[in-house]
């Protein structure tokens, strides 16, 4: 059966419209650490484990999407192991609201990082906001809510770092903002699709609710070097 550009996400992503971020070698390629922390291979094979371990440097994880669970040599300490749905769609209009969105740059960065760290929608690194458009609500001045652009595989775009915090939920902010970079991307003529962790099933329905369904479940896996002693993601 053939596979399908978003069975493996980073891969695609990493061999098309974001090479030129690759960190590579012949069997594996990754994003910069201060950029996203995903990589992938060429195969499963003990090989393209060895090659993803020449990538990395101590003290750095890696974070795998992959169709099935994968076979990590002992060369690995696994972190995390989990399965999350891939959802595809254009996500629905939202009604108007008074809250205007704006496009973040860089100098909002510590505000990004902050929202983040509080609501935990998934990675962010020091550079994950050039992958593409961000887009935010700021209310009196505080970041109220945020999306973004992460993984660009073949025609599609990840809608990523979906997150409210907790001050202004139940707004509707998610569903603007994701209707509001939806059409970005659809614009653009690309499919927008994003990752949540199976157990999320509060996420999992909002983004039902905004057209949005489940394309396959893929298998989550966070990687360390045994040797390390790495950090966790």
């Amino acid at each position: 059966m053939t596979e399908h550009v978003l069975d493996h996400p980073i891969l695609a992503a990493l061999t098309t419209r974001q090479a030129h971020l690759a960190e590579a070698n012949a069997r594996a390629r990754r994003y910069p650490a201060d950029v996203a922390p995903f990589a992938d291979m060429a195969d499963m094979s003990p090989g393209s484990f060895a090659a993803l371990r020449e990538l990395m440097l101590p003290g750095e994880g890696a974070v795998l999407f992959t169709p099935e669970p994968p076979i990590v040599p002992a060369a690995f300490e696994v972190l995390l192991a989990k399965t999350g749905e891939q959802m595809i769609g254009t996500p629905a209009e939202a009604p108007a609201g008074k809250s205007e969105i704006v496009r973040l740059e860089s100098r909002d960065v510590p505000a990004m990082a902050e929202l983040v760290a509080l609501t935990n929608p998934g990675p962010f690194a020091a550079r994950t906001h050039t992958l593409g458009t961000f887009l935010g609500i700021k209310i009196d001045g505080r970041l109220a809510a945020m999306i973004g652009e992460r993984m660009k595989p073949g025609n599609y775009t990840e809608m990523t770092g979906i997150c409210v915090h907790p001050d202004f939920r139940g707004r509707g902010y998610a569903q603007l903002l994701m209707a509001e970079i939806g059409n970005h991307i659809v614009e653009r003529g690309e499919i927008p699709f994003l990752h949540v962790y199976s157990d999320n099933a509060p996420a999992i329905a909002l983004y039902r609710r905004q057209g949005m369904r489940i394309r396959r479940t893929m298998h989550v896996t966070v990687l360390a070097l045994q040797s390390d002693g790495a950090r966790t993601i």
